[in-house]
C-alpha cells in the first residue's frame, strides 16, 4: 500500500472510531420516560427539578404523579401500575409498605415543619398566633380541616400535633376538643387540595407543611418545636403521639409515631426505565441539583442524604454512592 492508500486508511479508522465513540455516547445517554410517583408537597419544587433535569437530559421526559405518599405506594403494592421512583413526604411509608416487597433501599433526603395556615379572608386572620391557634380552632364557625391520614402523611402529622399540643400546653381534652370542631368533611385527600378551599375562602385554616405554605404564598402560625414535628432533637417528646392509619393489606393498620419530619425517596425494583431513574436521582440528591431547588422552595435538604446502614448504601447503584451516607 502506498502512502497515500495507508493516508486514506488511516482516515477512515479515525473516522470509524470517532463515529464508534459518538454513537456509544449517545447510547450512554439516559432516554425514554421515567414515572414517578410522590407526594403532593414535592410538586413545586419537583416541577422546578424537571425543567433542569430534561434540560441536562433532552432525551428523558420525567412524567410525575401527585398525591398522598400512602396513595403513591398504594399505586405500586395494589394497582400494580408501572413505576419507576416513589418519593414519600414520610420516609416510613416506603419502610412500611414498599420494603421488602417492591423496593430494596430509602435514601431520607429532606425535612420540613408543621404549620397552620390561614388567608387574609380566614375568621380572626388579625388575632391568630401560636399563643391562641387551639382556641380559635375550637370556636363555632371557624373552619378547619386536614388531609386524610389514612392516605397523607400531613393528615397523620396534623392529628399528631394536636395530640402533642394537649401536652406541651397541659391541657387535658385539648385534642378531642379540637377535633369536635372539624366535621368529617373538612377531611380531604391531600393536603394541598386545602389550599385551594382556604384561597376561595371555602376553609378558615388548614395544616400543611411550611414549604406548602411558602410556595403559595399563604400565611401561617409557626408552631413551637415541641409540636411542629420540624426538630429531630424532640423526637423522643413526638414520640408520645401515636395515629393508626390503613396498613397493607384491608384490616390490617399500622402505628405512626410521632417523629421528625423526613422525606424518603426510591427506585422501584421492576422499574422499567431504570438507567434513566437513576441519572434522575443522582441530580435530586446533588447539593448543586435537586438539592439547592429543595432549599429554594423553602424545604430544608438533608446534605449529604442518608440511608439507615451500611447494608443499604451497599445496594444502592454505584452512581448515588458517594451523595449518600449511612447514618441512623
Amino acid at each position: 500500500m502506498n502512502w497515500i492508500g495507508k493516508k486514506l486508511f488511516a482516515s477512515v479508522v479515525v473516522g470509524a472510531f470517532a463515529f464508534c465513540l459518538a454513537a456509544s455516547q449517545a447510547q450512554a445517554e439516559p432516554q425514554g420516560k421515567v414515572i414517578m410517583f410522590h407526594a403532593g408537597s414535592l410538586s413545586m419544587p419537583f416541577e422546578a427539578l424537571e425543567k433542569e433535569f430534561e434540560a441536562r437530559y433532552p432525551g428523558v421526559d420525567l412524567l410525575r404523579e401527585a398525591s398522598g405518599s400512602q396513595a403513591a405506594a398504594r399505586k405500586v403494592i395494589d394497582l400494580n401500575r408501572p413505576c419507576d421512583l416513589m418519593a414519600s413526604a414520610d420516609f416510613k411509608v416506603i419502610d412500611k409498605l414498599l420494603i421488602p416487597g417492591h423496593a430494596d433501599w430509602n435514601i431520607r433526603f429532606a425535612t420540613n415543619q408543621m404549620v397552620l395556615c390561614y388567608t387574609e379572608k380566614s375568621r380572626f386572620a388579625q388575632a391568630v398566633n401560636a399563643g391562641n391557634w387551639f382556641e380559635i380552632l375550637q370556636k363555632k364557625g371557624v373552619v378547619w380541616g386536614h388531609a386524610d391520614p389514612n392516605l397523607d402523611p400531613c393528615g397523620y402529622r396534623a392529628l399528631l400535633v394536636l395530640q402533642l399540643a394537649e401536652k406541651h400546653y397541659g391541657m387535658p381534652g385539648l385534642n378531642e376538643r379540637l377535633l369536635a370542631n372539624r366535621p368529617q368533611a373538612n377531611v380531604r385527600p391531600k393536603s394541598v387540595e386545602l389550599i385551594s378551599l382556604l384561597q376561595t375562602g371555602h376553609m378558615d385554616y388548614a395544616w400543611e407543611y411550611l414549604s406548602v405554605a411558602v410556595q403559595h404564598g399563604l400565611n401561617y402560625v409557626v408552631l413551637p418545636d415541641e409540636i411542629n414535628l420540624g426538630d429531630y432533637k424532640k423526637d423522643p417528646f413526638y414520640s408520645q403521639a401515636v395515629v393508626n392509619v390503613i396498613g397493607k393489606k384491608p384490616g390490617e393498620f399500622m402505628e405512626m409515631k410521632g417523629e421528625s419530619i423526613t422525606y424518603g425517596v426510591t427506585l422501584i425494583r421492576n422499574a422499567p426505565n431504570r438507567e434513566a431513574a437513576v441519572a434522575f436521582l443522582a441530580y435530586l440528591l446533588d447539593p448543586e441539583g435537586g438539592l439547592r431547588i429543595l432549599q429554594e422552595q423553602g424545604q430544608p435538604p438533608l446534605v449529604p442524604c442518608r440511608v439507615s446502614s451500611e447494608r443499604m448504601k451497599a445496594a444502592l447503584p454505584a452512581e448515588l454512592t458517594n451523595l449518600v451516607e449511612a447514618r441512623d
